[in-house]
């Protein structure tokens, strides 16, 4: 039987490694039948993320800074040129905050830093989203999805300025499903519990987070990352046409608890 992503194309922003959230939505993407390309950061783990890649045939891998716009518009070129000038789906995972900022006091991070984790953390879906409209209105249409975070909503121990980054990034979530929607273009967001990965290391008193998503979440269980590939495969596929503009939580419930 077909999959649900047939003849669908995607770029995949932020894997770093095979635990990493972006890898489990493009297996699922590519188990569904989707051709994908792929970007990295910095040489560090580009032998990593190509060999991911290659495992699921993926026709580009590129190296992508999205604090330049010249970069971000040279990756998309490429993309362009490899899917026939279309493009489908677009996943988001990309964040950055300086560790030290995620230690201290919010209070005390330094201008440059705070601007530094805005542009990283949230105008890059901004810029991306730019450079895919063309792409995706040859298709008739696309989705987008993006990774956020609860301490975007609510004050988080340690989370601090990449907090205010996420709800930057919540707020352009919708003012672009308003923007590009007249083109069939869908924008969503997942808030995911506390997940293993690579970036979640630098985050202080990440083993207290998960203890206590674990306990007060009313199915008392820890998320994975297969967990949030499946909900991304959902946002991104045609059954959700007519969700954008929103976030689904996938952190057991504890979204929805007050204490």
């Amino acid at each position: 039987m077909p999959g649900p992503f047939d003849g669908k194309t995607g770029l995949v922003l932020g894997v770093a490694n095979k635990r990493s959230i972006a890898w489990a939505i493009a297996r699922r993407l590519a188990d569904g039948g989707a051709r994908l390309a792929f970007t990295y950061q910095g040489e560090r783990i580009e032998r990593g993320v190509r060999d991911l890649a290659e495992s699921v045939d993926a026709p580009l891998v590129t190296s992508c800074d999205v604090r330049s716009d010249e970069d971000i518009a040279r990756v998309f070129s490429e993309v362009g040129e490899t899917f026939d000038g279309g493009l489908d789906l677009l996943v988001h995972s990309v964040a950055y905050a300086a560790a030290e900022d995620l230690e201290g006091r919010f209070t005390d991070t330094p201008r440059d830093r705070f601007w530094l984790a805005l542009d990283v953390s949230a105008y890059s879906l901004v810029a991306c989203a730019r450079a895919a409209e063309p792409l995706m209105e040859a298709r008739g249409g696309g989705a987008v999805v993006t990774m956020t975070y609860l301490g975007g909503e609510r004050a988080v121990p340690h989370y601090n300025v990449m907090g205010v980054a996420k709800a930057t990034l919540d707020a352009s979530v919708r003012y672009l499903a308003w923007d590009l929607g007249q083109k069939n273009i869908r924008v969503n967001a997942i808030s995911a519990g506390p997940v293993r990965t690579l970036a979640a290391r630098s985050i202080a008193g990440f083993p207290t987070m998960e203890a206590i998503v674990e306990e007060r979440a009313p199915l008392h269980r820890h998320i994975d990352a297969d967990d949030v590939g499946a909900a991304a495969a959902y946002l991104l596929a045609d059954d959700a046409r007519n969700v954008t503009g929103t976030t689904l939580y996938v952190d057991s419930g504890y979204h929805a608890m007050g204490m």
